[in-house]
């Protein structure tokens, strides 16, 4: 359920890019520096009073984001004025862009339809200074036609137990496993060059998901697993079944989408 903002608020989104390198992760934590707690702090001392952050994708320590979507009530400011000057406190890992009123009903994390991640490999023999913050180094050469072929499998609803961390939700006061099901839209595997990227959009995402996915891809595309596995990973509902969790610099939410104007 979506609450309109407080009497005399506003409802406020913004897009947010950021080097996850620096950062514990998005969402806040006590003690540790989060992209969360540094935007929310700024933007408090910009504007004055406490503010609630939402984002569509709470990423994990090491990973970045292009399209990150974060919604907020405040009271009425000068749009322009407050951007900038966030820009200036969050500087250099974190930009804020498209900073915008927005419909009162308006959540960058339950008005979302869909959440786009890339997955960056260098595959090469050697490692490259320049990109290492932002790729997976992979010397093996990958067979990508295989890695295509056996991503087709996690296309759809299905139960993703063999590829996130388990979790739980409070149920009347108790501990209940938290449900593992989501749909995955597209995925696909591209190169250019060293480069390897896999793409990933889904409605949501669990915990580790699209990391453990590229993963067990990698294993696929070195030989050690068959792209037939996929298939028999997902229907084990077994973390085990997969292959390693890919490591979080490789990763970027590229993209998030809503469907509603009348939400956005």
């Amino acid at each position: 359920m979506v609450s309109v903002p407080p009497h005399g608020m506003n409802r406020y989104r913004a897009s947010v890019s950021y080097d996850g390198g620096p950062f514990h992760g998005f969402a806040e934590n006590p003690d540790v520096e989060t992209v969360a707690g540094k935007l929310r702090q700024s933007l408090e001392k910009i504007i004055g009073h406490k503010i609630h952050l939402i984002c569509a994708g709470r990423t994990d320590a090491g990973v970045h984001a292009e399209g990150q979507i974060i919604s907020f009530d405040a009271e009425t400011f000068d749009i322009s004025k407050i951007e900038r000057s966030l820009n200036k406190l969050c500087a250099p890992f974190i930009t804020v862009r498209d900073l915008q009123k927005t419909n009162d009903l308006f959540s960058a994390r339950f008005s979302a339809t869909h959440r786009t991640y890339r997955y960056q490999i260098l595959n090469d023999e050697y490692p490259n200074p320049f990109y290492h913050r932002f790729t997976w180094h992979v010397r093996t050469q990958l067979d990508l036609d295989s890695m295509q072929r056996a991503a087709q499998a996690v296309v759809g609803e299905h139960d993703f137990s063999s590829f996130c961390r388990k979790a739980t939700i409070l149920i009347d006061g108790k501990e209940e496993e938290a449900s593992l099901t989501r749909e995955v839209i597209s995925i696909a595997v591209k190169s250019e060059g060293s480069f390897v990227e896999i793409w990933v959009t889904a409605t949501s995402f669990c915990h580790q998901m699209v990391r453990s996915i590229v993963g067990t891809l990698v294993e696929i595309g070195k030989g050690r697993m068959d792209e037939s596995d996929m298939s028999s990973i997902i229907s084990k509902k077994d973390r085990n079944a997969a292959g390693p969790v890919a490591p979080p610099q490789g990763l970027t939410l590229m993209e998030v989408g809503y469907s509603d104007p009348k939400k956005q």
